[in-house]
C-alpha cells in the first residue's frame, strides 16, 4: 500500500470559531441546502456524531459518484480540527483503500481564518493517483467551502 498526501489551503473572511459551526459541525444540514447539485443529502447510519461515527454522503444527479460513507476519525471543536475518512463509496475503488482527510482552521492576522487541509490518499498494492484526479476533486470541495462562505458572508447573523 503507498501513502500519497496533498495539502492544501483555503482562506476566508470569516472567523475560525463561525466557520467551524458551519462548515464542520452543520455542514450536514447547510451544504444540501447550499448546493443541491453537489451533495443530495448527509445522515449518520451509526454513532453520535464524534469519532467513530459513520455518515453516508449521497451525491448530487449530476455527479460522476453515487455516494461515500465517511468514519469520523476525531473533532475537536476547542481547536477547530475535524479529521475523517472515506472508508466505502464510488471513490473508494480498485484503486484506493481510503482517502484520509484532516482539516484545520486556523485564525489569520485580519480576523478572518485559513482552512488547510491535508489529505492522504491509501493505494491498493502499488498504484498511482494522477494528480489531475485529485485535483477536480479539491476544487469541487473548494467550490463548498466558497458556498458556506458566501452564505456566512450574506448572513452576518448565523452560526454565531
Amino acid at each position: 500500500m503507498g501513502v500519497f498526501t496533498y495539502e492544501s489551503e483555503i482562506t476566508s473572511a470569516i472567523p475560525p470559531a463561525r466557520l467551524f459551526k458551519a462548515f464542520v459541525l452543520d455542514a450536514d444540514n447547510l451544504i444540501p441546502k447550499l448546493a443541491p447539485h453537489a451533495i443530495k443529502s448527509a445522515e449518520i447510519i451509526e454513532g453520535n456524531g464524534g469519532p467513530g461515527t459513520i455518515k453516508k454522503i449521497t451525491f448530487g444527479e449530476g455527479s460522476q459518484f453515487k455516494y461515500v460513507k465517511h468514519r469520523i476519525d476525531e473533532i475537536d471543536q476547542a481547536n477547530f480540527t475535524y479529521c475523517y475518512s472515506v472508508i466505502e463509496g464510488d471513490i473508494v475503488n480498485e484503486l484506493l483503500e481510503k482517502i484520509s482527510y484532516e482539516i484545520k482552521i486556523v485564525a489569520s492576522p485580519d480576523g478572518g481564518s485559513v482552512l488547510k487541509n491535508t489529505s492522504k490518499y491509501h493505494t491498493k498494492g502499488e498504484q498511482e493517483i494522477k494528480e489531475e484526479k485529485v485535483k477536480a476533486g479539491k476544487e469541487k470541495a473548494a467550490g463548498l467551502f466558497k458556498a458556506v462562505e458566501a452564505y456566512l458572508l450574506a448572513h452576518p447573523d448565523a452560526y454565531n
